[in-house]
């Protein structure tokens, strides 16, 4: 929806993607520590890596450790090409933003709120998970609550659509932008 506004967003799982790459230093470390991972053509496949570290928090750690920081140095690369650009505003989508203590190096940070149910709907309604899978990436997540006393802006999305678009058209209107 800020996109649509003209907003520019920065994705952090498409910097994951980027940065998982065969050819990048993520890439290697992955295919280091999970050889099983690295599909045929030689892509990180994602779904397999999801399998391994959300079943052990272990491994979910270590892949955080190898990603979080090229996902923040390609983050920040793209933060400066468009502030150089002019741009005054942009938002930074990232699902571990607070668990990896990203929050802290932006002047905001809008919290999106769903309630628990429609939140696992959504997640499986996009057909790729299932309600077991689902349930442990809901869990690897920081609750709701912890993300809400660290936010500058909520967003309630568990309503209407055109109820959430009033809410990003009104957060704009105050000056976000």
């Amino acid at each position: 929806m800020f996109a649509a506004r003209g907003v520019p967003v920065i994705d952090a799982d498409l910097l994951s993607r980027e940065a998982q790459a065969p050819g990048q230093p993520a890439h290697a470390d992955i295919a280091t520590a999970w050889p099983a991972v690295i599909a045929a053509d030689g892509t990180v496949d994602r779904k397999r890596l999801a399998e391994v570290v959300f079943q052990d928090p272990e491994a979910r750690r270590r892949l955080e450790a190898i990603m979080h920081p090229r996902i923040q140095a390609l983050g920040d690369a793209r933060f400066d090409a468009l502030a150089a650009a002019g741009h005054r505003l942009a938002i930074y989508e990232a699902s571990l933003l607070v668990e990896a203590g990203r929050h802290r190096d932006f002047d905001g940070l809008i919290v999106v709120t769903v309630s628990p149910a429609t939140q696992l709907a959504r997640v499986l309604g996009r057909g790729a998970l299932t309600e077991a899978q689902a349930r442990a990436r809901i869990a690897a997540q920081l609750p709701l609550a912890e993300k809400l006393r660290v936010a500058t802006h909520v967003i309630d999305n568990d309503g209407p659509l055109a109820a959430t678009e009033a809410q990003v058209d009104a957060l704009l209107a105050a000056g976000a932008r």
